[in-house]
């Protein structure tokens, strides 16, 4: 008998009683408990900064800057950064709704009970990271490099990936039902993943090729 599939849990988030924050409290070390409307962070650096029971509806950056930043129980809405730098980043019960990221640098990150939902996603590199109850939900992404990475109770219901990049990955209960997969590389990585049937179908000919199998009528 097969073992059942485990599902992704939820992030727990209590945003209650929360501060309005404005531009200069970002420039802290450690903000807490603070809410944040329509703000631009364009020429904020928020390297090594710790977000933590926070509500970020609004934000616009050209380039965000987040290497080595600390996300905890934090809700980011309406985000627009043609360049996310996050490597190296710590998101856990993170709730991301709604925006556009061209390029987002998440390598070496370690990622928990997070969801994305509704965003629009370039190139999102995750090389290297390690993810432990994601969800992605009705996101468009170009490009989703999840090379070397340790993927655990995932999900992408409602999704469409135009690259799918695999290379040493170690998957397990990561669900890509219902997920619209353009171009896979790196096939043995899709081991510990669940498709449906259409998409077996879909794949067949990528699964033969990586086999060596020929196939003629």
């Amino acid at each position: 008998m097969s073992r059942r599939l485990s599902a992704p849990r939820s992030p727990s988030l209590r945003l209650e009683d929360l501060e309005d924050g404005d531009d200069l409290d970002l420039r802290e070390s450690t903000v807490e408990g603070r809410r944040f409307a329509d703000v631009d962070l364009s020429d904020t650096d928020l390297r090594g900064t710790t977000l933590s029971e926070c509500d970020l509806d609004g934000i616009r950056a050209g380039e965000l800057r987040m290497g080595g930043a600390r996300v905890l129980e934090t809700r980011l809405a309406r985000l627009d950064a043609p360049v996310l730098r996050g490597s190296r980043s710590t998101w856990r019960d993170v709730i991301l709704d709604g925006g556009r990221i061209g390029s987002a640098e998440l390598y070496d990150s370690g990622i928990t009970a997070v969801r994305i939902s509704g965003c629009k996603l370039g190139f999102v590199n995750l090389r290297g990271a390690t993810l432990n109850d994601v969800v992605f939900e009705d996101c468009r992404i170009d490009e989703l490099d999840l090379g070397g990475a340790r993927v655990r109770r995932a999900a992408f219901p409602g999704c469409s990936i135009g690259t799918l990049s695999l290379q040493r990955t170690e998957l397990s209960d990561t669900d890509l039902r219902g997920t619209e997969l353009r171009e896979i590389t790196g096939v043995d990585g899709l081991r510990g993943a669940t498709i449906d049937s259409a998409q077996l179908s879909l794949l067949a000919p990528l699964l033969a090729r990586t086999a060596g199998l020929r196939v003629e009528d």
